[in-house]
């Protein structure tokens, strides 16, 4: 159990700039020709970033500083005396718009907000938190199953932008890379009226002891000229930007110049749809290992018989991203489809049925909505491209750009685990041809130029269905073996493996 210490630094996120790096932040600043009429930090801490503004922006009109805590309330105004003034108050509760109609700017909004997610606040039952709003706008299963989840800084920050479109100024925050790139999204989807923005990496394990992607985040509102692009630089040290990422055909890209070299194959997949694998949310049951004389362990340490006709290869997404093609362990898959009957397992596989009810308080529990009112023992992620024979697959969760064919094992379809990405393929030469496309070099350029590698699934479907296998193999030159695979009708093997 966390001390009250501990506590307060996860409840509140505060992890408070050291001065040498607020002092570096704003001399930054300056030389990047930011001069502010008045300077504001939403949650000012000790002090430390108003004290630098003080010194960079002498120029300014006035500096406030507005925080929760009263102890760091008090330390900041012995620190900072008559130069800034500093408020007690909640940033989810302040007037901030009476605030802000003191001056007519430009505004300088500087700081380091709380590095905490909602749901980390939720675990708290902390009341440190904005009123509940589907801000981000997600829809059906992202809401449900946990995109919901959101950095404090992230609805800080957009609310600070707010502040700033009937005004003019800038946005300079310390906050993880990640938040960074959601506000340019947000503010590059809406076409609100920024600048060029700028994001410099902060070794954030150096400054603060903490193991994330950091960066100082610069963003000019309603200042210059409108832009979506941002420049990325490798640290607070660099003149030069390492590349630049922005808003394009209507994606966020991590590299512009990149993807504008081939942005021609950015267009539909008509034919091959990527999917994720099954999804069963409890794998101390659903994942086996295979003994002696067809007895399976499972990951409760259990030696069990079972039918082999539900129980398939698997391989997971560290087997993908590393190449293991042969797979070691098995998955139960209870349905051919998603929502499908299993009542009649019970008499198909009974020694199988007959486990899964002695595990039901594990699979009964489990806690996502999306097993609720569907058939028991339900699983996700199921289809007939579960079981296709063969498969090009990639892990979402790896940076080694690995796609890796799969065939079957034993004469039976290998399934692959929810944080697997595949196109299924009815051969192995339709599998060999999709391999050589995403290996190809437009492709792997056209890919990564889209891909952040902080982010904790740095690949998924959506991103994968942006490239047209299509368009790819006309600019290869293999548009004929496009149609004629696509032109095949299914295979029996394929249509058996079915059932």
């Amino acid at each position: 159990m966390a001390g009250p210490k501990e506590r307060d630094v996860w409840q509140y996120g505060d992890f408070q700039t050291p001065p040498e790096l607020a002092q570096q932040v704003c001399a930054v600043l300056a030389a990047n020709g930011i001069a502010p009429g008045a300077v504001v930090e939403p949650t000012c801490g000790r002090g430390a970033f108003l004290e630098a503004a003080t010194v960079s922006f002498s120029e300014a009109r006035q500096f406030l500083g507005v925080e929760i805590n009263p102890i760091y309330v008090n330390e900041a105004r012995e620190r900072l005396g008559a130069s800034a003034l500093v408020e007690h108050g909640d940033f989810f509760t302040i007037d901030w718009e009476a605030v802000l109609s003191k001056d007519v700017g430009p505004w300088l909004v500087l700081g380091n907000p709380p590095w905490v997610t909602n749901a980390e606040l939720g675990l708290l039952k902390s009341s440190n938190l904005p009123t509940k709003s589907n801000f981000q706008g997600h829809k059906g299963l992202d809401a449900l199953t946990g995109k919901a989840n959101f950095d404090i800084s992230e609805w800080m920050l957009l609310n600070q932008l707010e502040w700033l479109r009937g005004r003019s100024g800038w946005i300079a925050m310390l906050v993880k890379a990640s938040v960074a790139r959601k506000i340019l999204r947000q503010a590059w989807k809406r076409a609100d009226p920024v600048g060029r923005a700028s994001i410099y990496k902060v070794d954030a394990m150096q400054h603060f002891g903490a193991a994330v992607e950091a960066c100082l985040f610069v963003l000019p509102v309603s200042i210059g000229e409108r832009s979506q692009d941002c420049d990325v630089f490798e640290s607070l040290e660099a003149t030069e930007p390492q590349s630049t990422i922005g808003f394009h055909d209507g994606v966020l890209v991590s590299d512009v110049m990149s993807y504008m070299r081939n942005r021609t194959l950015i267009g539909a997949n008509r034919h091959y749809v990527w999917r994720s694998g099954v999804k069963h949310d409890c794998s101390k049951v659903m994942e086996l290992s295979e003994g002696e004389a067809g007895n399976y362990t499972n990951g409760l340490g259990e030696l069990t018989l079972l039918e082999p006709d539900i129980v398939y290869p698997l391989l997971k997404s560290s087997d993908v991203a590393k190449g293991r093609t042969r797979p070691d362990r098995f998955m139960i898959v209870t349905q051919r489809e998603i929502g499908g009957d299993t009542s009649g397992l019970a008499e198909k596989v009974p020694l199988t049925w007959r486990y899964l009810v002695n595990h039901a308080d594990k699979l009964d529990s489990r806690g996502s909505v999306i097993y609720r009112g569907k058939p028991r023992f339900s699983v996700f992620g199921v289809g007939a491209y579960t079981f296709a024979p063969w498969k090009v697959a990639i892990s979402g969760f790896y940076k080694s750009f690995n796609f890796m064919k799969v065939g079957p094992l034993g004469g039976k379809p290998v399934v692959l685990d929810d944080t697997i990405y595949f196109l299924p393929c009815q051969s192995e030469a339709e599998a060999d041809f999709i391999m050589s496309l995403v290996r190809s070099q437009p492709y792997a350029e056209l890919l990564r130029s889209m891909v952040f590698n902080d982010e904790k699934r740095p690949i998924t479907a959506e991103l994968l269905k942006r490239v047209s296998l299509e368009l790819v193999a006309e600019q290869l030159g293999l548009a004929g073996d496009y149609a004629a695979f696509t032109a095949q009708p299914q295979p029996p093997q394929l249509r058996l493996a079915l059932g």
